[in-house]
């Protein structure tokens, strides 16, 4: 049965991230760049997203990466609302996802173990890739959501020291009961 675990897990985060990427490639082609589609960036496919080390540590250590989609900001008629809504609609489609989910575990009529562990977790894994990725730190999401709206100096020195202040917050245990708080808080008004 762990196994069966393990392998429905990998097939969950790898819907998820797949759902996730391709919400930004879309966005982005809607708002005038081709980019995501001219790099086969537009699809469902996850080979097409999946970033081989970044996935295996998502599976190792629960933080993980896929590819970045490619987007050229000068293609959108208004560069900084182009980034913005490209860069939210990767944790939009996450958390319409675990909504759309958690509708059907509550109103479907299956049971079972492992349509629990299954419906659960999938709930659970798209909510934290929201929730992560909409942090306001390079590179994730968020960063394009919300540094816009900083100084130029704060928004320099963010993109300078992003993967340093990321590495802060996943390893510092304050900051990780916080975001599991959130996560976790979520996942119960949903379920």
């Amino acid at each position: 049965m762990e196994a069966l675990a393990l392998i429905l897990l990998v097939l969950i985060i790898l819907a998820s991230i797949s759902v996730h990427e391709f919400a930004h490639a879309q966005t982005a082609d809607i708002l005038g760049d081709p980019t995501p589609r001219l790099a086969g960036r537009l699809t469902l496919n996850p080979l097409a997203h999946l970033d081989p080390i970044g996935f295996l540590a998502l599976i190792l250590i629960h933080i993980g990466w896929a590819k970045p989609v490619p987007i050229n900001p000068y293609n959108f008629k208004n560069p900084n609302q182009g980034m913005m809504l490209t860069g939210l609609a990767g944790p939009l489609s996450n958390f319409i996802l675990a909504w759309v989910l958690a509708v059907l575990f509550r109103t479907l009529p299956v049971s079972g173990y492992l349509w629990g562990y299954l419906m659960s977790n999938a709930i659970f894994v798209n909510l934290a890739l929201m929730i992560f990725n909409l942090l306001p730190v390079p590179p994730l999401d968020g960063s394009r959501i919300f540094t816009q709206f900083l100084p130029v100096e704060w928004q320099y020195n963010l993109e300078r020291y992003g993967f340093w202040i990321l590495i802060f917050i996943i390893i510092f245990p304050p900051t990780q009961q916080l975001l599991f708080y959130v996560i976790e808080s979520l996942y119960r008004l949903l379920v």
